[in-house]
């Protein structure tokens, strides 16, 4: 069960709207509290490591993470409820979960999960993966630190945080100690590096329920080597010995190497719904823990909040220091950054080879930068991060954990192609099941009173409702992409979508827009939906390249078109778009490509890497007469060639400049060409390091 600590002079009193109750926990993203909002209601409260909030790659990341996250509904999971992730220190607050993590049921004096408790575990998984999927994520990281248990069933907590870790650079894991990943809980595909989508969460569930069922991890846990493990994951038999001979059927299908052969979750949710125990279900988990968990309760409502600290206003996201703690806490006032042509390098491009000049002025302004408001929380120093072989046993990292995060962007459910469609909203509903009683009601209202996640909550067997609530028809959900015209005649930009689901007023769309010299990343909220009107929008600017380059275009409306695809229009431009075919960068290209200087002195590198779409692909490295240069560029699309953005100059020297977006191609000598669509460079031609 999680122990809550006491603030220390390093700890805010205050988050938001949220007033501290103590320290849960530090995990590898960062201090988690518990905390009660101004209505009372408690939750937990994750405050990002600064480094990583350093990181511009990471902050993009989290910001479409929480985004998506926010659209995950059902009562399977933990909320995610409010956050501030442009604040200099982000932070995210969820539902709190009062349940020990699955990790620590077993780990601890329970031991192992009674059969009909897996089976119940079962259950409430595949309907969080469900919901998970439904809302166009992937968990990524399903294990049991982030398995709660309640009286009522199972929660699943940390969806996507594995894809936000993903942008964090070796260097700033190296120096945090932050270990990504849980070898023991992964997939065969997450090991070998290939395309990730719901099956990969299928073979984790199988996994967990391996672990809960046997108090034994199939493939062997990390002190055996965390390399001999991720080799028995890809390619060994799981060890299901321990296993109740009626639960290893079920198990060793999720378990199958193949992606294509493990069940669906709604798959799972039929399968396992109509087993029951009799006319009324008993209690899933032991005795004595239900009793703890009652216990806990109680706890909670005798935790009084601290007296100091103010809570924020609200639309304004503050972070109040501790008394007496060095620093004041102060925010900033909103910053519009205008929309201005970027500065011209002037020098040779990025190296003595360049890498080619920025935009000229005077050219048409992309969709960009939109107000913002940062806080710089006082007293709040980095956090330890810790590294290890076994994964700590409860949701909080060493301490603790707690807290959703989305997928890359936001992928769409159930679209028209590729990636983003990952899950559907016309997934198979849960079936219609009956209500059983819980078996200690005083704990029951101990918990509801202390504003614990406590549901009654449907039982194995029977049929059921599913929750719809989405305001965007199917036909527009998925990824899409097309070529931007301006009065009949194209600009050269070229538009992504990826489309949720969701309601209106929350943010159900991510876009890119690229052009020769800039990539602008906007956030859209739905304003509205109708056959007649179409599906409008309201964008916010979450990423310029080069920075204060983009604006916002105002409204965006995007309408059914003939032959499956949406016509998108916004301040007078417009583009048919179709379903996107590739959200990773294809094999062919990954690994390092070189070419000389022209000037005959050093070379340029590139380093290509399997990213999703906005995410960083492409590193240049130059080594000149000029010095040391690095840049990267963003992937875009992998339409029969790889198209990345500018480049972003990281490590300057004289000479260096940002490059315009370029495409990539391999020529039939297996050379790698390079063709630059902002400028007059020749293309160039790269060799694969062996």
């Amino acid at each position: 069960m999680d122990s809550l600590k006491g603030l220390t002079d390093e700890d805010p009193r205050a988050i938001g709207a949220y007033r501290l109750l103590g320290r849960l926990g530090t995990g590898g993203m960062g201090r988690v509290y518990l905390a009660r909002s101004e209505g009372g209601r408690t939750v937990a409260v994750k405050l990002v490591r600064a480094e990583l909030a350093a990181e511009r790659e990471f902050r993009d990341r989290f910001r479409a993470e929480v985004a998506a996250a926010r659209r995950v509904g059902g009562r399977w999971t933990a909320p995610v409820l409010d956050a501030d992730t442009d604040a200099d220190i982000p932070w995210v607050a969820t539902g709190y979960i009062a349940g020990p993590a699955l990790s620590e049921v077993v780990d601890g004096t329970y031991g192992a999960l009674p059969e009909y408790g897996v089976r119940r575990l079962a259950y409430g998984l595949s309907c969080a993966l469900l919901d998970i999927h439904g809302a166009g994520l992937v968990h990524r990281d399903l294990k049991p630190s982030n398995v709660l248990l309640t009286i009522d069933g199972p929660r699943v907590i940390d969806f996507g945080i594995a894809r936000a870790l993903d942008a964090v650079s070796e260097h700033t894991q190296t120096q945090v100690g932050m270990v990504v990943g849980s070898p023991s809980f992964m997939s065969p595909e997450q090991v070998r590096g290939d395309r990730v989508t719901p099956a990969s969460d299928v073979f984790c569930l199988g996994s967990v329920l391996a672990y809960a069922a046997s108090g034994r991890m199939p493939f062997g846990a990390p002190e055996s080597g965390v390399h001999a493990v991720m080799f028995r994951v890809a390619e060994s038999a799981p060890d299901l010995d321990a296993v109740p001979k009626h639960l290893r059927e079920l198990i060793g299908r999720c378990l199958a190497k193949d992606p294509e052969e493990r069940p669906a979750p709604e798959d799972l949710v039929s399968e396992i719904g109509p087993v029951s125990s009799g006319g009324a279900s008993s209690p899933w988990l032991p005795a004595q823990l239900v009793a703890q968990l009652g216990q806990h309760a109680v706890r909670l409502l005798d935790t009084d909040t601290p007296p100091s600290g103010q809570p924020a206003r609200p639309g304004r996201t503050t972070v109040t220091a501790a008394a007496g703690s060095s620093g004041t806490a102060a925010a900033s006032s909103s910053e519009t950054v205008a929309a201005a042509p970027p500065e011209t390098a002037g020098g040779a491009p990025l190296g003595a080879a360049g890498e080619g000049p920025s935009e000229a002025a005077g050219a048409a302004l992309p969709e960009g930068a939109a107000s913002r408001t940062t806080v710089l929380p006082a007293g709040s120093g980095s956090v330890a991060g810790q590294a290890g072989g076994r994964e700590a046993s409860g949701p909080y990292g060493s301490e603790g954990a707690q807290g959703p995060h989305g997928h890359e962007g936001a992928h769409g459910s159930g679209g028209p192609s590729g990636a983003a469609p990952y899950g559907s909203g016309s997934a198979v509903p849960a079936p219609r099941r009956r209500r059983w009683p819980l078996a200690l009601g005083a704990v029951a209202v101990v918990a509801a009173a202390a504003g614990v996640a406590l549901f009654t909550v449907p039982a194995l067997g029977g049929s059921g409702e599913s929750d719809g609530g989405s305001d965007i028809p199917a036909a527009y959900v998925g990824t899409w992409t097309g070529d931007v015209q301006r009065d009949g005649v194209p600009t050269g930009q070229q538009r992504r979508f990826v489309i949720s689901h969701g309601s209106v007023g929350e943010v159900v769309a991510n876009s890119i827009s690229l052009g020769a010299t800039y990539e602008c990343k906007s956030d859209g909220k739905l304003v509205s939906v109708s056959d007649a009107g179409g599906m409008r929008l309201d964008t916010t600017v979450v990423g310029s390249a080069p920075e204060g380059r983009c604006s916002a275009l105002g409204e965006h409306v995007l309408k059914r078109g003939p032959h499956g695809t949406l016509v998108w229009s916004a301040a007078g431009r417009t583009a048919t778009l179709r379903p996107a075919s590739h959200e990773v960068v294809p094999k062919e290209y990954l690994g390092t490509w070189q070419r000389p200087n022209a000037d005959g002195i050093g070379t340029q590198v590139l380093t290509i890497e399997r990213t999703p779409v906005g995410s960083p692909a492409v590193r240049i490295d130059v080594r000149g007469s000029g010095g040391h240069c690095t840049a990267r560029a963003d992937f875009y699309s992998a339409d029969g060639k790889l198209s990345v953005g500018p480049s972003v100059v990281e490590r300057r020297a004289p000479g260096c400049a940002a490059s315009s977006s370029s495409f990539f191609r391999i020529a039939g000598d297996g050379t790698l060409v390079r063709t630059f669509r902002g400028d007059d460079k020749q293309p160039r031609a790269y060799t694969k390091v062996q």
